[in-house]
């Protein structure tokens, strides 16, 4: 294999004048230089990611929001600072809002245990007799919390199937579309194959029938320039370890009339504005989903991230990944007995979608 991708015309690396700001990559393994692939699952940190959680962590360390002292406010500020970088990053508006997390996971699972869970007195938004859709494209984690709400919820989980080349397409979703779909989940990018949907297209179908939205941009985050202000999306989950930021640090986006509607998954800390021995009384948005002590460094290292990606540019980013993954399927496609799925470009395949700005149906 390794000779058939040598006769295969390889891409100018992108990365060669950017390695010296990965640390990590100067080192050796069993005697040679390291060449880090695992970028799906995780990413290596620049120097300016480590260096602005070092700079946190060394001079402003300190609890957020409550305390007065000089430090607190600092951290308060930095924290706060970081979540606006990020809303700006992924296109949010003043109609949203931002709730970090641990990651993607815990975010899709914010979302759908949220969802089954009544708040304040009012009904949960996923009962008995609704539908779920996932597609069958989906990371367990935007499986598994769905399987889990419909069990509890008494909702019925149908599954939005691929074609043989691992492709989803806008027709079948309209067939499972129906009055009692209360939910739609997708991904932006599949992390097995890198098949990256029309998920633009397909969201509009949930929303013009009803659906709540969610889409998984964990894979997308890193590379793909996300316009939530353009999606008819009312969820966007995405963690930092996905572009190279900290790990145990993510995000859910939100339309605010949608983060309204969920029950919170942790109680206790910065999430109550007041209690007593009878009750509480949660704190507003983005507070009243994000108890306990946050992870203040990984806000901070989550919002360096941002700003890397944003020196190097979208556009220069996909190209060369589309490059590197045309390199490799030429070579694999010279193998006899593999079969490679989504073989085309996603970026070409749906170029007619880059830079649409459409409004939401």
């Amino acid at each position: 294999m390794a000779e058939i991708l040598a006769t295969a015309h390889a891409p100018a690396p992108l990365g060669s004048p950017l390695r010296a700001q990965f640390p990590i990559l100067a080192q050796h393994i069993n005697g040679q230089p390291l060449v880090y692939l695992d970028n799906a699952a995780t990413t290596q940190m620049p120097l300016a990611v480590l260096e602005a959680m070092h700079q946190f962590e060394t001079t402003t360390r300190a609890n957020i929001h409550r305390g007065v002292h000089t430090l607190s406010q600092r951290a308060t500020d930095a924290f706060e600072n970081a979540r606006e970088t990020v809303k700006r990053f992924v296109g949010a508006t003043q109609a949203h809002e931002l709730v970090f997390t641990s990651g993607t996971t815990e975010a899709l699972n914010l979302v759908a245990q949220g969802l089954v869970h009544g708040l304040d007195g009012r009904a949960a938004a996923i009962g008995p007799g609704d539908e779920i859709i996932v597609s069958g494209l989906e990371h367990h984690a935007n499986l598994v919390p769905w399987q889990q709400a419909a069990q509890r919820s008494g909702a019925t989980l149908r599954i939005l199937l691929p074609d043989a080349q691992g492709q989803l397409h806008a027709e079948d979703l309209v067939r499972l579309l129906s009055p009692r779909t209360r939910v739609f989940a997708l991904t932006a990018g599949a992390n097995a194959s890198g098949e990256r949907p029309p998920y633009e297209a397909l969201l509009a179908l949930a929303h013009a029938a009803g659906a709540i939205t969610v889409l998984d941009a964990a894979q997308a985050v890193a590379h793909s320039a996300l316009h939530m202000d353009t999606l008819a999306c009312d969820f966007m989950a995405f963690s930092a370890h996905k572009m190279y930021g900290p790990m145990g640090m993510g995000a859910l986006l939100g339309r605010r009339t949608a983060l309204e509607r969920l029950a919170p998954l942790r109680f206790g800390g910065d999430m109550v504005q007041s209690v007593n021995y009878q009750g509480a009384v949660f704190a507003d948005l983005p507070a009243r989903l994000e108890g306990g002590t946050p992870n203040v460094s990984g806000a901070v290292g989550m919002a360096a991230a941002a700003g890397f990606i944003e020196s190097l540019g979208h556009h220069a980013i996909e190209a060369h990944l589309a490059d590197l993954r045309q390199h490799a399927v030429r070579g694999l496609q010279q193998i006899d007995g593999v079969t490679v799925l989504s073989a085309q470009t996603p970026s070409k395949r749906h170029r007619f979608l880059r830079g649409a700005r459409r409004t939401p149906a």
